[in-house]
């Protein structure tokens, strides 16, 4: 998937540190499972996938997602699944699925300069920690180097943070 759908940039890697760590077991269907399905929609049909995973309760939870996601099927279905859909607005010649519920909270302003966050995790994750294209095979190498790639950004971000506040 070319854009990352999270609520913070640290979630994701948490979540992974989590699946490597526990041995949760992971179904893999293939990098192409839902560009076969419906190529227009893989990436929306893909996010859907993982919301089904969130443990349900009272409590609502919010996604942030690049414009690509605004579209009437999407916003109405993380509704259903009690998810505020953070998602930029795709006005250009037609009109957002996104309405005033969502983009007059306080938290949507919110949502939306942290996903500048989410890239720069990815970005750092491609060119710093060489993770474009492993070199590795296998899920337990792919995991370690995964793991290995969070944990130096999560020391160098650790570092900035205490520079700051010195």
């Amino acid at each position: 998937m070319r854009q990352a759908i999270v609520a913070t940039a640290h979630k994701i890697l948490i979540i992974a540190y989590h699946l490597l760590r526990d041995g949760t077991p992971y179904l893999e269907r293939g990098g192409e499972y839902f560009d076969q399905l419906h190529p227009e929609t893989a990436e929306r049909d893909a996010a859907i996938e993982m919301t089904k995973q969130i443990p349900g309760g009272s409590k609502r939870v919010t996604l942030g997602a690049d414009r690509g996601y605004d579209t009437a099927d999407f916003v109405e279905q993380m509704r259903e699944f009690r998810v505020t859909p953070h998602v930029a607005q795709n006005d250009t010649n037609r009109r957002s699925a996104i309405d005033a519920r969502t983009t007059s909270q306080p938290g949507y302003a919110i949502s939306q300069r942290k996903r500048k966050r989410v890239e720069e995790v990815f970005g750092w994750m491609k060119t710093v920690a060489v993770q474009r294209k492993t070199r590795f095979r296998g899920p337990e190498k792919i995991g370690w180097m995964f793991t290995f790639a969070a944990a130096a950004y999560n020391l160098v971000r650790m570092r900035n943070l205490t520079a700051q506040t010195v």
